[in-house]
């Protein structure tokens, strides 16, 4: 009996523990648990922000549809630009005060947007709050892997996880300025926003700064009896520079068509529904609900399954698999009536999400085990211009491409997206293999 309880005991102690035990006690202990406060309220306030600021553009300030087009196309080219740029000033400062320095930089600019009317100094301050935008999600990411070490995977489930539930509280608490619809209401959301940045960058400030200048985990400290080849010497930082790097550079720009899922689920779908099918448009708010309740129960598990970058590159291939899938039904949906056009575009966002959850695992994964050790800062930050371009080309590629061409372009889309993944997946695994053959000569010299 004593036997079994112990073995009962032990199946228990096995168990991944769940969401909010992982969030008490993430990797990375208090400045990982402070960071995931700091990302909730930060995102809080740009769901607020991403809700209302087209509304606002278009009566408050009284931009036409062009304009509001130009401004937020021009903020996506500008964010291109933060992620690089965060990565390269991290391998030459602390993380923590570029992260809270971003922090700043986004409170002032969107105080800004209270006082300023001009189109042209909109364009300006609304680019640079998208760069600083893009800046502080880089740093979030190479504080938090840093301090999680080889647990990372597990941090960046918990850190979407209280993401998306932020965005969710801030969509909220945006519809209640929006029912309002006045200039003042307007004009408290964004103060909302502001100090969502004021309140994180007090809480990086009580963070302590990760060990380890242009590394994701701080280097492992040597034994004693390690010789002198065998100690770990990281090269200068900036030594290597992911721009001169063509295998990285591919990586990066095979992951661009990786992050198509956000503009499928949150621009295909619902104009796919209105210009092509029969679903009622009441169904839209479904689609950000299931994705939201989706990440927020399942990320964690996902990423329980992914363990190394060998994983990685096979959520890389499932991610193509189920994008086609979700092209396929959207194909489908068109000619239909409104019952079976609803189900196929639900199920679509079921996919697009799972989709969503397959590339959190893999891109940030495979980012950092296929950039060499001595200067990750830097080639995580151009590895997170992926996103950015995704987000300014992903829209116009839907619109003008694949929705212009009915059916045949999502399934044209889809296959695409599937044959990507797996030119992707093969890439890495021959660069892991390259990474690897090093490490394995002196071991084997010394045998």
């Amino acid at each position: 009996m004593r036997r079994g309880g112990e073995i009962r005991k032990a199946r228990r102690g096995e168990r991944e523990p769940g969401l909010v035990a992982q969030l008490r006690r993430p990797p990375g202990g208090r400045d990982a648990r402070i960071m995931l406060l700091a990302q909730l309220l930060d995102r809080a306030g740009t769901g607020v922000w991403a809700a209302a600021c087209v509304l606002y553009f278009t009566f408050v300030i009284g931009l036409d549809a062009g304009q509001v087009g130009l401004l937020l196309g021009a903020s996506g080219v500008a964010g291109i630009a933060g992620s690089p740029l965060a990565g390269h000033l991290a391998d030459r400062f602390p993380v923590r005060s570029l992260l809270i320095g971003a922090h700043l930089l986004r409170l002032v600019t969107l105080c800004l947007l209270l006082v300023v009317t001009d189109f042209a100094l909109l364009l300006c301050v609304v680019a640079v709050t998208h760069l600083g935008d893009r800046a502080a999600k880089t740093l979030e990411m190479l504080f938090a892997t840093r301090v999680a070490g080889e647990r990372r995977a597990t941090y960046q489930a918990l850190s979407r996880s209280s993401a998306n539930a932020g965005y969710a509280l801030g969509a909220g608490l945006a519809a209640i300025g929006l029912a309002v619809g006045t200039r003042g209401a307007y004009h408290v959301l964004i103060l909302a926003n502001a100090l969502s940045f004021l309140v994180a960058a007090a809480l990086v400030w009580r963070t302590r700064e990760p060990r380890g200048r242009g590394l994701v985990a701080a280097p492992s400290p040597v034994p004693a009896t390690a010789t002198a080849t065998e100690a770990p010497a990281p090269a200068p930082a900036g030594r290597r520079s992911p721009w001169r790097d063509r295998g990285y550079l591919r990586f990066v720009l095979l992951d661009i068509p990786m992050n198509l899922d956000d503009s499928i689920l949150g621009l295909g779908i619902p104009l796919w529904l209105v210009s092509r099918t029969s679903a009622p448009h009441e169904l839209i708010p479904a689609f950000l609900v299931i994705n939201t309740v989706l990440v927020v129960v399942l990320q964690l598990r996902v990423s329980a399954k992914v363990r190394d970058a060998r994983g990685a590159t096979g959520a890389v291939a499932l991610y193509g698999l189920t994008t086609l899938l979700c092209c396929g039904l959207l194909a489908a949906a068109t000619g239909r009536g409104a019952w079976a056009a609803s189900a196929a575009l639900l199920a679509a966002a079921v996919l697009a999400t799972a989709a969503e959850l397959m590339r959190s695992v893999s891109s940030w994964e495979l980012a950092v085990s296929l950039a060499p050790r001595e200067a990750r800062a830097s080639y995580l930050g151009v590895a997170g211009m992926a996103q950015s371009v995704q987000k300014s080309a992903g829209p116009l590629l839907l619109t003008g491409a694949v929705m212009a061409a009915g059916p045949a372009g999502w399934l044209a889309l889809g296959t695409a997206v599937a044959g990507l993944s797996l030119v992707q997946r093969r890439f890495s695994l021959r660069r892991l293999e390259e990474q690897a053959a090093p490490a394995a000569m002196p071991a084997s010299a010394s045998a």
